[in-house]
């Protein structure tokens, strides 16, 4: 059977602290299921953010949308992860990554690594993190026994570890672009494939949660307006190719929510993360498959 679908909005917004509970609150409203900050220089803070959006709220989890392993050690990781974990009430879920951005390891006077460098710092982290945290002699505890561990995968030997490793999944439906901090969307087909690598490597008798991050989302019966980033991003990308994009959730809402349900029968995924600026758009979909499935 299908997983029940769970959405996430990713907030990449900084601001003050009457402005961030605010939007907290509101993305509790339109019913999100978790609350997500990623790991950026010129984005907030991952755990202080975190804290003050459980505070704001009651029902959502709360997590990182990604943390980019290179900024952290897994001991100093271990005290975050637990106190945030005690602090909004067993609520984190952890979402870890290896990083993209070369200028923001340069900026924060870090190696950013070859490839293999930055996976095999990863595997540490979540190897280390996870005994530290499932020891009862480390200090703080997490309320949680397991806080969930989410890792964002594409390249094959990061799929492996995903396997072997996450208790959710997290596919961004691209890969790195040409131009260093890009990315460039991958095709149906092309997910496919990796879906395909990842299952190939998965063998554990509790399946990981899979979750897709959405690149853009909008309900409208001209959907051209707002794909035109995407598509100037793109020479050679069709509208038409663009509307069959994994990660592009635009068209009238009976076709967008179609899709979804489409796509957790096709691809397994039940959990969806849309941006921050997409967090209104995606609103009505969410409801009317919160409708459907009640």
């Amino acid at each position: 059977m299908s997983r029940p679908f769970r959405f996430g909005v990713n907030l990449l917004t900084p601001a003050p602290a009457a402005e961030w509970r605010a939007k907290c609150r509101r993305a509790e409203e339109l019913g999100y299921d978790v609350i997500l900050v990623p790991d950026h220089l010129g984005t907030v803070a991952p755990f202080p953010a975190l804290v003050a959006a459980a505070a704001a709220t009651e029902r959502p989890r709360v997590g990182t949308f990604v943390l980019n392993a290179g900024f952290w050690n897994p001991a100093l990781l271990a005290r975050e992860v637990a106190t945030t974990d005690a602090l909004t009430g067993g609520r984190l879920e952890i979402g870890l990554g290896t990083g993209y951005v070369p200028a923001e390891h340069e900026a924060a006077g870090l190696p950013y690594g070859s490839p293999r460098e930055r996976v095999d710092h990863l595997e540490r982290t979540v190897t280390e993190l996870t005994r530290l945290l499932g020891s009862e002699e480390h200090q703080p505890r997490p309320v949680q026994s397991r806080v969930p561990v989410l890792i964002g995968a594409n390249g094959d030997r990061m799929l492996r570890l995903t396997a072997a490793h996450a208790d959710i999944a997290a596919f961004a439906g691209a890969r790195p672009g040409e131009t260093a901090g890009a990315l460039d969307p991958l095709s149906a087909g092309e997910l496919d494939e990796r879906l395909a690598r990842y299952h190939a490597a998965a063998d554990r008798a509790e399946p990981a949660e899979l979750n897709l991050l959405i690149q853009v989302a909008a309900v409208t019966d001209d959907p051209e307006p707002v794909l035109r980033p995407l598509l100037e991003y793109k020479p050679g990308l069709t509208l038409d190719r663009a509307l069959d994009l994994p990660i592009v959730l635009a068209g009238p809402l009976e076709d967008v929510v179609a899709k979804v349900r489409a796509q957790r029968e096709r691809y397994g995924f039940s959990y969806l993360t849309v941006l921050e600026p997409y967090m209104e758009a995606f609103a009505p979909v969410l409801a009317r498959l919160r409708e459907e499935s009640a």
